[in-house]
């Protein structure tokens, strides 16, 4: 695609590629050749620029460094069976990452210069997308402040970055996870619905918690009752019980996951029923005594599916049952698969061919 952005580009002289193992991929391990990098300064976004990967310079006086405006999205590039290359739903993301740096008082990048510059980035590092059943290439565009102040205030430059990197699965096994009711991760009219860092490290010191217990990871629950699961660790999540596929509702608290956006549209062109609403800790364990509840897994572009084997709730665990092919969280992970691999029809315009 001819790209109406003008971008600069200085090509590594030598690639780093021979020293990854393709078929041993650790996730967030290796990164590609090269990165895009775009400055934000006087009021106008600049020329961006690819460049060999390497390290960054920064002040130490960095407003992102002491007042937390940083936000990122998580994307992948998939190997297509023909030997093409896609992006995965980049309209999504984009808009997604816009609500971000809105709520964080962060300029917002152009979609031309998100867009064409992750076209452009992928193509460059084409060689780096690897074909292994359940790998991609991550993408990691990200946004932080870079005004050289110390005081507290809204910065009025920025630094755009993209990065690459093969990942392999995330999780080989299912997880045991445990519903928090003491720690929270966001509150109504916070910035629970924006991937900005301090969400993340926040929610640090109650999974390093509960991983002292034994658990994998966290289900969060809302900050009022302690009661309604919002998410699972820093992914969406969802419940079979009764057959139905259920799922708690996008809002401020949560994030709008892309993958649970596909997943859940995926589900109703294949006839499974499904209910968007919230599900508390109580409608779970009685689930678990009627033994009606059959799955339970994260989704999130990182993990794709991660599927839970147990869940903790009130110091009790509760053991799931083996999932198989005829799974639901299988048969939809299977289509979305399909799909971005070309397999399948893309009937939905999701993949963004390079």
């Amino acid at each position: 695609m001819e790209l109406t952005t003008e971008i600069s580009v200085s090509k590594i002289s030598r690639s780093k590629i021979h020293e990854v193992d393709f078929t041993n991929l650790e996730f967030g391990k290796y990164t590609s050749d090269h990165m895009l990098v775009c400055d934000f300064a006087a009021g106008e976004w600049q020329t961006p620029h690819i460049l060999p990967f390497a390290n960054l310079s920064l002040s130490p006086t960095a407003l992102a460094l002491h007042y937390g405006q940083t936000v990122f999205e998580g994307m992948k590039a998939f190997r297509m069976t023909d030997g093409r290359t896609n992006i995965f739903r980049m309209e999504k993301h984009y808009q997604r990452m816009t609500k971000s740096l809105d709520r964080m008082c962060m300029a917002v990048v152009p979609k031309e210069i998100f867009e064409e510059g992750l076209r452009a980035l992928v193509a460059i590092d084409r060689s780096w997308v690897p074909d292994q059943p359940g790998s991609a290439l991550y993408l990691r565009p990200f946004e932080f402040a870079t005004e050289n102040r110390f005081g507290v205030k809204v910065s009025e430059e920025y630094r755009f970055v993209i990065f690459t990197g093969p990942v392999g699965n995330l999780y080989t096994r299912r997880i045991k996870v445990k519903a928090e009711t003491q720690y929270i991760r966001a509150a109504k009219g916070g910035t629970g619905f924006t991937k900005c860092g301090g969400n993340y490290g926040g929610a640090f010191y109650a999974t390093q918690q509960a991983r002292k217990e034994g658990y994998d990871q966290v289900l969060w629950t809302d900050a009022r009752d302690n009661r309604f699961i919002e998410e699972s660790g820093m992914m969406n999540v969802m419940f079979v019980i009764d057959g139905i596929l259920i799922t708690p509702p996008v809002s401020e608290t949560t994030l709008d996951g892309v993958t649970r956006d596909s997943l859940l549209t995926l589900a109703g062109e294949m006839g499974i029923q499904t209910e968007i609403r919230r599900i508390s800790t109580d409608e779970i364990e009685n689930a678990f005594r009627q033994n009606t509840i059959t799955e339970a897994f994260g989704v999130g572009t990182a993990a794709v599916v991660l599927p839970m084997g147990v869940i903790g709730i009130n110091g009790i665990d509760h053991q799931l049952p083996e999932y198989n092919s005829s799974s639901v969280q299988n048969k939809l992970k299977s289509k979305l698969d399909l799909i971005r691999s070309g397999e399948a029809e893309d009937i939905y315009g999701w993949n963004d061919i390079i």
